[in-house]
């Protein structure tokens, strides 16, 4: 079992701790859905799992989306929801797999970095999708906030593609991804949906543990190349 987890340190206990009990009294105090905590709770241990690149992310990661795609729908996400059921649940499977081949001794996966033209090439795709998405969006009949809707959606794809891929600047691609979905959730709380504001717990929970990610995937590139 601990070869399957592998070692956590006092950072991760703690951040997993503080942000599962935040996600608890606001669910008591704000009396949103128990559902609502489940898609918060496995989240929560899906992206610090990948932080830790530990293969477990994708089990956790599967439940997420099935229950993200939900909430979405329900707040009229029509871009989110199409990102989660159409790309993230074949990637969730096809990510198990390629890390599954390719881990240490200690079970954590190998990680890699991207050179400075394919980063720029990255940074190109993620306007250009955004911008085309954000137009077709906004031409659906009740779709809220069509061009952040897209801009997450675009994101959400890039950054999947380079953690399937083990790429350490899928962290900085989430930093950005994350700030502009507490945005959106913001949006939609105002606008009066009952999870949102357990949802911008959750994708703050997401942006902190992305500059943790970031730091220590830089780390495991570094020594991989060593």
């Amino acid at each position: 079992m601990r070869k399957l987890w592998g070692s956590w340190n006092v950072y991760e206990i703690a951040w997993l701790t503080l942000f599962s009990g935040i996600a608890i009294a606001l669910t008591v105090i704000m009396k949103d859905t128990l559902f609502g905590f489940t898609v918060f709770l496995t989240g929560v241990l899906c992206v610090v799992l990948a932080a830790k690149g530990n293969l477990m992310t994708y089990v956790f990661g599967m439940y997420n989306t099935f229950g993200y795609a939900y909430l979405a729908y329900t707040n009229g996400l029509f871009g989110e929801v199409m990102l989660n059921l159409l790309f993230f649940v074949p990637m969730n499977a096809v990510g198990f797999f390629m890390w599954k081949k390719n881990l240490r001794g200690d079970r954590q996966v190998i990680m890699r970095q991207l050179n400075a033209a394919s980063l720029a090439l990255v940074a190109v795709v993620c306007a250009a999708g955004s911008a085309a998405l954000g137009y077709g969006l906004s031409l659906i009949e009740g779709q809220n906030s069509p061009y952040i809707d897209a801009l997450t959606t675009v994101l959400s794809i890039v950054a999947t593609i380079l953690m399937v891929r083990r790429y350490k600047e899928q962290w900085l691609v989430y930093i950005v991804l994350n700030i502009f979905t507490v945005l959106l959730w913001v949006i939609r709380t105002v606008d009066g949906s009952p999870d949102g504001l357990l949802m911008i717990v959750m994708w703050s929970a997401y942006l902190v543990n992305a500059i943790y990610g970031y730091y220590t995937w830089n780390k495991g590139a570094r020594e991989a190349r060593a």
